[in-house]
């Protein structure tokens, strides 16, 4: 017994011993983090001083201010980068004394082939040049090089490619044009600029967080994490403070421009900087659509395919079988807008028009008239493997024959392939705003949209109490909305104002 207490005594005099030991500690380590700050501090506004040293020997050899778009890919030919050009366009018209510049991680291509590639895909050509700065460690914002906390990971090295940017060149004004807000702060705080940013999408927001919490797998929730309620649990947390960082880096902008009603509520809803957020909607090249005579081209080819199919089958009979506007052309198109991302859910549109094939069957009218043409946009390697993997799935499914890949395709071939459509389909979900179905609209094809974000907020709604085009979330809802569509008589489709007079004029709607 005695043994026993002088044991305890023992353990009780340790502890002491320790606790002790760690209080003395405690004034050096705070003195030690103080310093610390302290050095970090001096090192920031060294730092600061610095860079503000180089914008002033800058100005004084330019003898004007600069303009700076953060845009890692810059030839990737999407929507953002549309918004981009159009952005110095319009700039560099109202303000001839500014010098502009982008900072780009594209690798490989001069700044005269990045201005070819904007004048062939978009259309725009730029009335004076801009400087482009080529940043070489963009893998540091690439999704591939982060296979965990891809979104963290992601941010973190967009600091790092910011610090890159603003050594080489240090702005005036600071423009995110792609959605690194975590570049923010680099260029506010450290490079003392004024800063501005375009969101098209939050990287994270509460409409992920209800798939997490719900635990509904999608691309960017796994099967795994799914399935497991813990990991879902930590994911939500993670996703949580994510969100809070997020919220404070996006704070940090004096001008904040969204593209669409949906990213506006989840902007101000974890940004929380009403006061400094607008609404400028992304610039849709219409007029090169509008100006193709829709219904003389229609007329043409319905006259075309009646005595096609007369020949076939008689015209007597494709009368009575066409049901409307099913059988009125030879072969109707779907096509689909949109570069090669997960996001975009290919898949889906390749399942759902297998659906419709089947609904269709064999015959004049059926499989053999419908073709599915995916035209979008490659930013690298994981886009092109993607690819791949859809002709697998076109394959599996039997409809290789009846689906087209048109990648990276010039501004005259897209025009084309809309003004010959019949559909201009759009699956993803939650998307931004959504500038292709704008275009398909343009073109003069049915639009049908993914039911959810931007389309269905500020695109495909009833404008002048008339349908302005068709909304679906799943793959039967998607191969019925396609043959609802196909039904429909020549008239409808092509917009007549005595039958259906919004379906293909909804894109001249005020504000869009």
């Amino acid at each position: 017994m005695a043994g026993h207490e002088h044991h305890h005594h023992h353990l009780s005099l340790c502890f002491c011993d320790l606790m002790r030991l760690l209080w003395s500690l405690v004034v050096p380590c705070a003195y030690l983090s103080l310093l610390l700050t302290l050095v970090l501090l001096l090192l920031l506004l060294g730092l600061r001083v610095w860079l503000q040293g180089r914008r002033k020997a800058r100005r004084a050899q330019d003898g004007g201010p600069a303009v700076a778009f953060f845009h890692p890919y810059c030839s990737a030919g999407g929507g953002g980068e549309r918004v981009l050009w159009c952005s110095l366009r319009a700039l560099m018209n109202r303000y001839p004394g500014v010098s502009f510049v982008v900072y780009t991680g594209d690798q490989g291509v001069t700044g005269e082939q990045i201005l070819e590639g904007a004048r062939q895909r978009f259309n725009i050509t730029l009335p004076r040049p801009v400087t482009f700065i080529f940043l070489r460690h963009r893998i540091l914002v690439e999704a591939a090089s982060y296979p965990h906390f891809t979104l963290l990971g992601q941010s973190a090295g967009s600091m790092f490619l910011g610090w890159e940017a603003l050594t080489a060149f240090v702005p005036d004004l600071y423009v995110d044009s792609m959605g690194y807000a975590f570049t923010l702060p680099v260029f506010r705080y450290l490079g003392g600029c004024k800063v501005a940013s375009y969101v098209h999408y939050p990287t994270v927001s509460t409409d992920m967080l209800s798939v997490v919490r719900e635990r509904n797998p999608r691309f960017n929730n796994a099967d795994f994490i799914s399935r497991n309620p813990v990991l879902s649990a930590v994911k939500v947390v993670y996703y949580c403070c994510f969100a809070l960082l997020y919220g404070l880096a996006g704070s940090c902008s004096d001008v904040i421009m969204v593209n669409s009603t949906w990213t506006l509520g989840h902007i101000l809803a974890l940004w929380r900087s009403p006061s400094r957020t607008s609404i400028v909607y992304p610039p849709c090249d219409v007029r090169a659509f509008l100006d193709v005579p829709l219904e003389e081209e229609e007329e043409d080819e319905m006259e075309e395919g009646w005595e096609e199919l007369g020949r076939e089958v008689g015209s007597g009979e494709e009368e009575e079988e066409g049901g409307g506007g099913g059988g009125d052309r030879k072969c109707h198109s779907i096509v689909s807008v949109g570069q090669f991302r997960p996001e975009k859910d290919h898949r889906l549109q390749i399942r759902a028009f297998r659906k419709l094939l089947d609904r269709r069957g064999e015959g004049p009218g059926g499989r053999e008239s419908l073709r599915l043409v995916l035209i979008g946009g490659c930013r690298n390697q994981e886009d092109e493997e993607r690819v791949l993997m859809l002709r697998g799935l076109c394959q599996e499914l039997g409809v290789s024959d009846r689906v087209d890949f048109k990648l990276n395709v010039p501004f005259e071939e897209l025009k084309r392939e809309l003004v010959d459509a019949t559909i201009g389909l759009h699956t993803m979900w939650n998307e931004h705003f959504g500038i292709g179905v704008v275009e398909c609209m343009a073109a003069g094809t049915i639009v049908l949209a993914h039911k959810s974000g931007g389309p269905k907020l500020d695109i495909v709604v009833p404008y002048e109490g008339e349908q302005t085009g068709f909304l679906a979330d799943s793959e039967d809802s998607y191969a019925a909305a396609m043959e609802t569509i196909l039904a429909l008589s020549p008239a409808a489709q092509t917009g007549d104002p005595t039958e259906r007079p919004a379906l293909c004029g909804a894109v001249l709607r005020p504000g869009v």
